[in-house]
């Protein structure tokens, strides 16, 4: 039998992902409209090396592959319900895991 959940097999444990990967994705948010909110006026400089310390790095890492998951089981149930082509969903999210991973570790 073919299982109908998209990242685990389990339907319960993409519940739960989905859950933590909101979770880190909402500090990620708050972390980041924190330092904008604490740092006004700031350039490119300041903001790169902000983002460039490692702490962010593994952090924008961590929020990145957490979108990925979230998307990939969003993706998985609309397009299991909706669509017919199902490879379409998966392959965007690869791709942006890929692009997201260059982004912060390519320097």
């Amino acid at each position: 039998m073919k299982s109908a959940t998209g990242l685990t097999g389990s339907g319960s444990r993409d519940w739960y992902i989905q859950r933590v990967s909101a979770v880190v994705l909402a500090a990620y948010t708050v972390v980041i409209f924190g330092w904008i909110l604490c740092n006004s006026g700031f350039g490119y400089e300041q903001w790169a090396g902000f983002m460039l310390t490692l702490p962010m790095k593994i952090f924008s890492l961590l929020a990145v592959l957490s979108l990925v998951a979230h998307a990939w089981i969003g993706m998985w149930q609309v397009f299991t319900d909706y669509v017919t082509t199902r490879q379409m969903g998966p392959s965007a999210s690869g791709v942006y895991a890929i692009w997201g991973i260059q982004i912060f570790w390519a320097n």
